[in-house]
């Protein structure tokens, strides 16, 4: 069971320490989905507010469904908003996924909504979130900024022309390219392992490391999942929670009906 006063981000630290980090998408917004998953040996979970149906809530009700577990959990943002980022690391988390940025100027401004003064523009309320445990984690005000980890999504032709000034920015972790969204913008909509994304994605990945940067992308070919993390990226979804429901329920719906279980069987 995880240390509930323990700041240490760990996702953090293996990315500083390029150590490959393996992830799960979550877009059910449910608690128990999301510790069915936190206990299969992922080593972070992403909890979508983007795409997903979750709202701050629904968020911190998934955070204390998967504290006791060795996974660490990371949020998207729905939009770059300073705000939502102030209630999302007052919950809890300390890593956070910045869709759709498309300038530096978008990056420091996030960088800035997740530290506190004088280096950001945080809000200061220890005593009333659980971020700080409610003021029981020492000096947590001094030393929260250094555990918290931005990650900022990379998923449109501007965003990608912008990407080397963009992952220069200070304060920011890790890139994410977004496949989906940018195979749209380049002509190739639906087709994330088109030849010329791959191209396109494998430069990136070259440019955010060249950056200093860790790079990551959601690959749910387990090919490109190898290839991509054979090329540098250090933080690499296989797959989501959805996904995993919809194959599992339509393959157990395709196979000949079993024998009806004995008493004490499985359920």
């Amino acid at each position: 069971m995880s240390d509930p006063f323990d700041l240490t981000n760990r996702f953090k630290a293996a990315l500083r320490e390029g150590r490959p980090q393996i992830g799960l998408w979550q877009a059910l917004a449910s608690p128990i989905t999301a510790e069915i998953c936190a206990g299969a040996g992922f080593d972070w979970l992403l909890f979508d507010g983007e795409h997903g149906p979750n709202d701050v809530p629904r968020l911190l009700a998934q955070l204390q469904a998967v504290a006791p577990y060795a996974v660490a959990p990371v949020a998207r943002l729905p939009v770059a908003d300073a705000r939502l980022a102030k209630q999302y690391l007052d919950i809890g988390f300390q890593t956070l996924l910045v869709p759709f940025v498309e300038s530096a100027e978008e990056a420091r401004m996030m960088a800035r909504a997740m530290r506190y003064p004088p280096d950001g523009v945080r809000g200061l309320a220890p005593g009333l979130t659980r971020a700080a445990r409610w003021n029981r984690i020492p000096a947590y005000l001094d030393r929260a900024d250094a555990e918290i980890c931005l990650l900022v999504q990379i998923e449109s032709r501007a965003g990608l022309d912008a990407l080397d000034a963009i992952a220069a920015v200070e304060g920011v972790d890790g890139v994410f390219i977004g496949p989906s969204d940018l195979s749209a913008a380049l002509g190739h909509r639906g087709q994330p392992g088109h030849p010329d994304m791959v191209a396109a994605i494998e430069n990136a990945i070259d440019r955010i490391l060249a950056a200093g940067k860790a790079a990551g992308i959601l690959a749910v070919d387990p090919a490109l999942a190898e290839r991509y993390l054979a090329r540098g990226c250090t933080f690499v979804a296989i797959g989501t929670d959805t996904g995993l429901l919809a194959a599992g329920a339509q393959a157990l719906a395709g196979r000949s009906p079993a024998p009806a279980p004995t008493a004490g069987g499985g359920y």
